[in-house]
């Protein structure tokens, strides 16, 4: 069968064909499905998607109809999504919302750089199938865990001064967090007044000043919103990595030749995202500086200081949800007590 990969569809022919068709429930591999995500073509989403159509190539027995740019969706409605049953195959984050335990993967200052965070999250390192006790329990499947980069916090032009002696220097400034409690307290305890504001607002709540500083941004999020920023602190509270989800019903249907070709092309592409993810980053970040903002590096002993006072308040409430077993093998990763 010739496989169609296609560009995104407009939002009201995509509603339609939503509506028209049972995609996650349907098992026939003649029948195209979605792989949708929310984010641009910079994004290192957008270059797994890629890569991974051209590794199915034309004898995977299967149609994918392709949707970036969160055209289906942002990335909460995307999980909810996958989760339905409505879209069976997305890149996306990990939405608590549905399960506090998958607060896990937002944990503050887990790992330090990129050959730590690929010893927990790459190919093989085990974390996938705690994360995939979890997902199942929401009728979801995780083929993959993605790697996309480094946490820092960014503060908006015309804030004055900069709290460059982080963690001591916030001073009640106001910050934008996701919407998730780990995320809320651990800016609160260093420092911050943490304000839960949605993705798509957060360009024009730096710009009216509604918030002075942004969290968890990353190298490519930080150059996209240059035009209101004047510094980026790389405080790398936290590494953003990303499922691979499809819905578990969907994926459990197809034939098994169909689900080991998606499968392995899903593993190939992985494999190739870490050091794709980690050139973007390096790419973007310099972007950001070549767009004049101030990239600010913290010393040895800032670093040491903002971990420890993520250590002592965010990790024992993080115990107390998803179990000692699963810190434990955290921490020996990691190399604390």
């Amino acid at each position: 069968m010739q496989k169609r990969f296609r560009k995104p569809f407009t939002a009201g022919v995509a509603a339609a064909t939503i509506a028209a068709g049972a995609w996650a429930t349907a098992a026939n591999a003649d029948e195209e499905f979605i792989l949708a995500h929310a984010m641009n073509t910079d994004h290192v989403f957008h270059a797994i998607s890629e890569r991974f159509m051209a590794e199915l190539g034309d004898a995977s027995g299967v149609s994918i109809a392709y949707h970036l740019g969160g055209d289906l969706g942002d990335w909460v409605s995307l999980f909810e999504q996958s989760m339905q049953g409505v879209i069976p195959m997305t890149l996306t984050w990990a939405s608590s919302d549905f399960d506090k335990r998958l607060d896990l993967i937002y944990l503050g200052y887990i790992v330090s750089n990129w050959e730590e965070a690929k010893q927990l999250y790459g190919p093989g390192a085990g974390m996938l199938d705690v994360y995939n006790d979890m997902l199942a329990d929401l009728g979801i499947y995780a083929v993959g865990i993605i790697p996309t980069d480094f946490g820092s916090v960014v503060i908006r032009k015309g804030v004055g001064e900069l709290p460059v002696n982080y963690p001591d220097g916030p001073g009640g400034m106001k910050i934008r967090v996701p919407g998730l409690s780990i995320a809320v307290d651990r800016f609160n305890s260093l420092g911050f007044a943490a304000v839960p504001i949605p993705l798509s607002e957060v360009h024009t709540a730096l710009q009216l000043g509604t918030v002075d500083a942004r969290s968890f941004s990353t190298a490519v999020e930080t150059y996209t919103l240059r035009d209101v920023l004047e510094a980026n602190i790389l405080t790398n509270d936290y590494f953003e990595v990303a499922f691979w989800l499809v819905n578990k019903a969907w994926w459990d249907g197809l034939p098994e030749d169909v689900r080991g070709n998606l499968q392995a092309a899903a593993d190939t592409t992985i494999a190739w995202s870490w050091d794709e993810a980690e050139r973007k980053s390096n790419e973007f970040l310099q972007k950001a500086r070549d767009a004049g903002i101030n990239v600010i590096e913290l010393t040895d002993e800032q670093m040491s200081a903002a971990k420890q006072i993520v250590y002592d308040n965010e990790w024992p409430m993080m115990e107390s949800v998803v179990g000692k077993d699963i810190m434990d093998k955290i921490r020996g990763v990691v190399g604390i007590n």
